[in-house]
C-alpha cells in the first residue's frame, strides 16, 4: 500500500472521513510505542497508553496547526502522556552549549575502548544505558537512533533546545565516566 503525506490524511479526518485516520496510526504507530516504551517499561501499560494517545490525537487532530511535523506532535503527545504517568518534581539545569566538550567525549571514549574488542564496549554500552532514567534514555533513543534534530526533540519534549543540549551533554558525561571507571577496574584486576 502506497501512503500520501499526513497532511493528506489529516485532511480527510477533518472532512470527516474518520476512516482515513487508520493510516495516520499505521505509519506512527511504532515510533509512538516507541517513545512511551523508553519511559513506561511495562509493555502492557506502554500499549494501552499509545492507544490513549492516537484516540488523544484524534480529538484534538482540529489544533494541529501544521507549524511543525504532524508526527512531531504526535510524538509530543505521546511524550508528554508518558511523562505524565511517571511525574516527578521538575529539576531546573542551568544552560550551558560547550561543543569542544562533546568533540572531546567522543574522543576519550574512543581512546578508553580501543584495546577492546567492539562486542564488549557494546555490550558495557548496554549496561551502562540500563541505569539511566527513562527520560535520559528516551533522549538518547531520538538524538541517535531516530536521528533527530535537538530543535525536534524540543518539540517533542517541551524542554529548550538549551536543555535538549545540556541533558544531552551530562547524559554523554556520565556515560563516559561509567565507561572510563569500569574499563579502569577491569585493568586494575
Amino acid at each position: 500500500m502506497t501512503y500520501r503525506d499526513d497532511n493528506f490524511y489529516i485532511r480527510q479526518v477533518l472532512q470527516g472521513n474518520s476512516a482515513a485516520y487508520a493510516n495516520l496510526v499505521e505509519r506512527h504507530k511504532d515510533i509512538v510505542f516507541s517513545v512511551i516504551k523508553k519511559i513506561i517499561h511495562d509493555r502492557l501499560e506502554a500499549e494501552e497508553l499509545a492507544q490513549d494517545v492516537f484516540i488523544s490525537a484524534y480529538k484534538s487532530l482540529s489544533q494541529f496547526e501544521g507549524k511543525s511535523k504532524f508526527s512531531t506532535w504526535l510524538y509530543r503527545i505521546a511524550y508528554n502522556a508518558a511523562i505524565s504517568k511517571t511525574r516527578k518534581p521538575k529539576k531546573i539545569f542551568v544552560s550551558i552549549d560547550d561543543p569542544f566538550i562533546e568533540t572531546q567525549f567522543i574522543s576519550q571514549v574512543s581512546e578508553q575502548s580501543e584495546n577492546h574488542d567492539l562486542e564488549k564496549q557494546i555490550d558495557t554500552l548496554y549496561k551502562i544505558m540500563e541505569k539511566l532514567p527513562p527520560e535520559e534514555n528516551l533522549l538518547l533513543d531520538l538524538f541517535y537512533k531516530k536521528d533527530l534534530r535537538v530543535e525536534e526533540i524540543s518539540e517533542i519534549t517541551g524542554l529548550t533546545i538549551s536543555n535538549v543540549k545540556v541533558k544531552l551533554h551530562r547524559i554523554r558525561k556520565r556515560i563516559y565516566l561509567e565507561f572510563k571507571k569500569l574499563f579502569e577496574n577491569e585493568y586494575a584486576k
